[in-house]
């Protein structure tokens, strides 16, 4: 088995707090570093995020928040979808941002 992959994670204020974090999250993510695979990690180091991100169950993005990566919108992507190789490389951070809504 591979070693794992450290990435870098930025959450939403309201995440950072539920997990009690400061700025960005240190990640290791076992190959191949997916999408779900990040976020599996991430639910894993944090069990209070559970939930909070995605579904319980069905593991479908919740609707108010979105995952970029490299100026790329990852939130509709499959589960499967490998990471950008700036994202492994530690050099871009996976981002989680609370959608903004408002009338």
């Amino acid at each position: 088995m591979q070693d794992a992959v450290t990435i870098r994670v930025v959450l939403p204020f309201h995440l950072r707090t539920l997990a009690h974090v400061q700025g960005e999250v240190v990640l290791p993510v076992r190959p191949p570093v997916t999408l779900g695979a990040a976020l599996d990690a991430l639910e894993s180091r944090f069990p209070v995020l559970k939930g909070t991100m995605r579904d319980h169950v069905t593991k479908k993005r919740r609707a108010f928040l979105r995952f970029f990566a490299c100026e790329r919108d990852f939130s509709n992507e499959p589960p499967d979808t490998p990471l950008p190789a700036a994202v492994l490389s530690g050099e871009k951070p996976l981002l989680v941002i609370g959608a903004i809504a408002g009338g």
